[in-house]
């Protein structure tokens, strides 16, 4: 595959975050060797088209997409995205790429095997999980990178030293090459902030494709803390969601499961036992209220955006 022949276009989902998009559109004008697309996927009210607008020289496709929910508007931008293009993938909006990040990741396609779906950057202030250990014990975390477990959790990405193989990505970094994006789509069943369907999207490639965390190709994540009034909202999907997925997918641990999702709550409580407090108390609530969800055969997803 020769780079000549390689198109890239990156797909940005945002929603009421103008400053940090600002500084990723900074970023893109400073790459050695830029994109073929920027697809803007806003959700935002009010939107950001006038953002936009002060970027004449990136080759920016705007798309409007609201009531905004992020599996949604993945979508929707990657609908948008020209025939033209090999590859393309998404960035969340608080992201900040190195300014080779788009030139290394262009040559990374251009030797990998066939059997590639899938790349992310390498995210380099990608935060350590503390309690590993813990986690470990659990089946909700492990020592190997990009894993995913018989639980249906998976285990963390730091940055790696150098490119690593792994069986799922980061939604807001990745890139998937064409016959990928053409065949499959987010599932819109998440909706809102879409806790998880970046693991439900990557696994499912990961079934027939090979999947790559790209070391060299690097950015920045910046993402902004989960508010105390979010910890209930965040809570719940993270039970419900969970639960949907390795129903969904159907080739995970039944045992597994259940463990990992007793030591999630006994981790929640020995928490808001320590600080009792309020926002640790409606994370936990939260996460009462979405297994109860479960038992009640509830079908559909819960909203609500957790990251703002």
């Amino acid at each position: 595959m020769k780079t000549d022949f390689l198109k890239i276009a990156y797909v940005i989902p945002t929603k009421d975050r103008p400053n940090d998009l600002q500084v990723l559109l900074n970023s893109f004008e400073k790459q050695s060797v830029p994109p073929e697309q920027i697809v803007i996927c806003d959700g935002s009210s009010p939107s950001i088209e006038g953002l936009c607008k002060k970027h004449p020289k990136l080759p920016i496709t705007y798309v409007r997409c609201f009531p905004p929910s992020l599996s949604k508007q993945r979508n929707a931008g990657m609908a948008a995205v020209k025939p033209n293009i090999t590859i393309a993938g998404y960035l969340d909006d608080d992201i900040e790429l190195a300014p080779d990040a788009n030139e290394r990741m262009l040559s990374f396609w251009q030797t990998t095997s066939k059997d590639t779906g899938g790349a992310s950057l390498g995210v380099v202030n990608q935060p350590i999980p503390v309690r590993k250990k813990l986690y470990s014990f659990f089946g909700i975390d492990g020592s190997d990178p990009g894993k995913v477990l018989t639980s249906g959790f998976a285990t963390s990405i730091p940055y790696p030293a150098q490119t690593i193989e792994t069986q799922w990505l980061y939604g807001g970094a990745t890139l998937w090459k064409r016959e990928i994006f053409e065949k499959i789509q987010y599932d819109e069943w998440y909706i809102g902030h879409g806790y998880l369907e970046d693991l439900d999207y990557s696994y499912r490639v990961s079934r027939s494709h090979r999947l790559y965390v790209v070391a060299d190709s690097k950015c920045w994540h910046y993402p902004s803390e989960i508010p105390d009034s979010k910890r209930f909202v965040f809570g719940r999907q993270q039970i419900f969601n969970r639960l949907y997925f390795t129903r969904k997918m159907a080739t995970f641990s039944k045992p597994a499961i259940a463990w990992a999702i007793f030591g999630l709550f006994l981790i929640a409580f020995l928490g808001f036992l320590r600080h009792m407090d309020a926002p640790r108390k409606n994370h936990l609530f939260g996460m009462l209220s979405g297994l109860l969800s479960v038992f009640r055969k509830r079908q559909e997803g819960f909203d609500g955006s957790w990251k703002e």
